[in-house]
């Protein structure tokens, strides 16, 4: 294959994002709900080492972990989502792991990730009605009412991104909170940025953000760890098998975490396992951002349109 100068200065751009070392990793348990506070969680864990990731044996310290409801002040989805994006915009050498679907698969015909995020903006109805709308249309193209994207089969997550199960994830996270940073001057959404970054309209050395996907079951499946039966349904509190598999996995997190034992208790007893998904987004994106070769996911031509899981 014969690679242009104008390749190789895209290379050598995108071979220059995995030098961004981010002093914070946020990873966001996101809900679509109507009182979405009261089940999202956000973690915050800092880099230790100043940013070197083999400075210590456990790379990363949980500083902080709350509902997001606690975090905006209001439970309510619009001011959650709100809150959410305006937190973005307002960190700074922050990595920012995000448990809900960035974009939508090829095959919609949806077009270009912007379009993507104009679509869901400019639909007139819910979450619900819109995941409907996307049947229809997979339905008109085939078979299929369901269509996943690349990124889904590969990280084995557990629906496609528009499932009736995910749906309200998928359209409030484009919505009400990508839609809001979308374009901006310093913040980097990827891998749909590498688009901006190739134009030359958004500098490396201007960064002082990243947005990527998570999905904390991919992570969990990465990693060889439970990826079931540790979420307590009901508000109970978890029983015994629950107990037993969050052990497990924070045990595995524990090599790469440090984290104080009151914040371990809330990860073990939080009914539904929210708590604990935000701090496995925060670790999944931060190992796929140190391990993956970004040169390569910018040139991959299904991932800049419909989004990648960095699990």
């Amino acid at each position: 294959m014969i690679v242009t100068g104008e390749e190789n200065l895209v290379n050598a751009t995108h071979a220059r994002i995995s030098r961004f070392q981010p002093q914070t990793i946020m990873g966001v348990d996101f809900s679509g709900a109507a009182q979405a506070g009261k089940n999202a969680w956000i973690a915050e864990l800092q880099v230790n080492g100043g940013g070197k990731r083999s400075a210590a044996s456990q790379p990363l310290k949980l500083v902080d972990l709350q509902p997001l409801g606690r975090a905006a002040g209001d439970p309510g989805r619009n001011i959650v989502c709100k809150y959410l994006a305006e937190k973005i915009l307002d960190s700074r050498g922050a990595l920012w792991g995000m448990d809900f679907p960035f974009g939508l698969p090829i095959e919609l015909g949806l077009g270009d990730w912007p379009d993507q995020i104009r679509h869901v903006t400019d639909f007139d109805g819910d979450a619900q009605s819109y995941g409907r709308h996307l049947v229809k249309i997979a339905r008109r193209l085939g078979d299929s009412m369901h269509i996943r994207r690349e990124t889904d089969r590969e990280t084995r997550t557990p629906f496609d991104c528009y499932h009736y199960r995910i749906i309200y994830q998928t359209f409030h996270g484009m919505r009400d909170v990508l839609a809001r940073i979308a374009g901006n001057a310093h913040t980097l959404v990827m891998p749909f940025d590498s688009d901006r970054l190739d134009r030359g309209e958004l500098k490396v050395m201007d960064v002082r953000r990243i947005v990527v996907e998570a999905c904390p079951s991919s992570t969990l499946w990465r990693m060889s760890l439970p990826r079931q039966k540790y979420k307590q349904s009901g508000g109970k509190p978890p029983d015994e098998v629950r107990r037993k598999n969050r052990r497990v996995i924070l045990t595995a997190i524990s090599r790469v975490v440090e984290m104080s034992a009151y914040r371990r208790k809330v990860m073990m007893e939080n009914p539904g396992g929210d708590a604990l998904d935000a701090v496995i987004a925060a670790v999944g994106v931060w190992s796929a951002w140190n391990r993956d070769d970004h040169s390569e996911i910018a040139r991959h031509s299904r991932y800049r349109q419909e989004g990648r899981v960095y699990c």
